[in-house]
């Protein structure tokens, strides 16, 4: 259903004590019609990047609304519905789809650490519940969890279970999701830098925090990787391999928020315990958003 360079966009946030820094309604409408601009696939609202963790059950519901009423059906938006709480996603993918969005993504329950049967059960209970296009998130380095291929298998029988974006690390995994799946499920790179090796090994694009400062570059790369082209695929990527590397020189979202706000776009707002960039951190994403072209 989704192809290319799919934004996990950060959620603008007027800067306040850090610790209830209120959402920017205005600065996200700005946010959506530059990703518009710049050829971003897709938009997803209030994943990692956007602050998840530290946003309230209705400020979660108001962000993606606001996301999808700003793109008009231009660009599909994908919300972040995830919880560690089966009833709480359910509740939270449902409120997805009556804000219009296109599809929902769902992490892997963190904290908690569910059995592979655990997993199962949670992501078959809200598909069931929830008749919206559906993404699995696997990413063990944050939640603790690894939901395993052969699991992701038994998922893609679900016929509203349509992507996994995976996080897990390595390419080889990915390639392993794909062989099981086939058709039945589209595989998403959950790390920019192994963007062009899953493309490469049967993968549909990237759930991207790059794009957040270079949108346009990531859609001429996944474009081109897809079209088969990886001589233009790889110059890109050779380019932009410093921008992936910055913005994680700090705990995502923090090096995201930061580009944003000086290409003018939002103001410095983030939520504790996140907090601003340090002077070490901004220095080397000022530099790779100058290498990339973008500042």
């Amino acid at each position: 259903m989704f192809r290319g360079s799919l934004v996990a966009m950060v959620t603008p946030m007027i800067a306040q004590d850090g610790i209830r820094d209120a959402v920017d309604e205005k600065a996200l409408r700005k946010l959506v019609e530059f990703h518009v601009e710049q050829g971003s696939d897709a938009i997803v609202a209030v994943g990692t990047t956007g602050e998840s963790a530290t946003l309230d059950y209705d400020e979660h519901r108001r962000v993606i609304r606001a996301t999808v009423d700003a793109a008009r059906g231009r660009i599909p938006v994908i919300g972040g519905t995830g919880a560690n709480s089966t009833w709480e996603a359910i509740e939270l993918t449902r409120s997805a789809m009556e804000s219009g969005c296109d599809a929902a993504l769902l992490v892997v329950p963190y904290y908690n650490k569910p059995t592979q049967q655990g997993l199962i059960e949670h992501f078959s209970a809200i598909a069931d519940a929830v008749p919206i296009p559906q993404i699995l998130y696997n990413v063990p380095g944050r939640t603790g969890c690894d939901m395993l291929p052969e699991t992701v298998e038994q998922l893609a029988d679900l016929p509203n279970i349509v992507g996994l974006k995976e996080a897990q690390g390595t390419v080889e995994r990915a390639e392993e999701v794909i062989r099981r799946c086939g058709d039945r499920l589209d595989v998403f790179a959950g790390d920019d830098f192994n963007a062009l090796g899953m493309m490469r090994v049967g993968g549909k694009g990237v759930i991207s925090v790059s794009a957040n400062v270079a949108p346009r570059s990531m859609h001429d790369l996944c474009a081109a990787a897809l079209a088969g082209d990886m001589e233009t695929a790889e110059s890109i990527n050779e380019r932009l391999t410093p921008l992936h590397q910055a913005m994680f020189a700090e705990p995502n979202p923090i090096p995201a928020k930061w580009g944003v706000e000086q290409l003018g776009y939002i103001g410095p707002g983030i939520r504790l315990p996140m907090t601003r960039l340090t002077e070490a951190g901004r220095e080397q994403v000022r530099q790779a958003m100058l290498d990339a072209g973008v500042l």
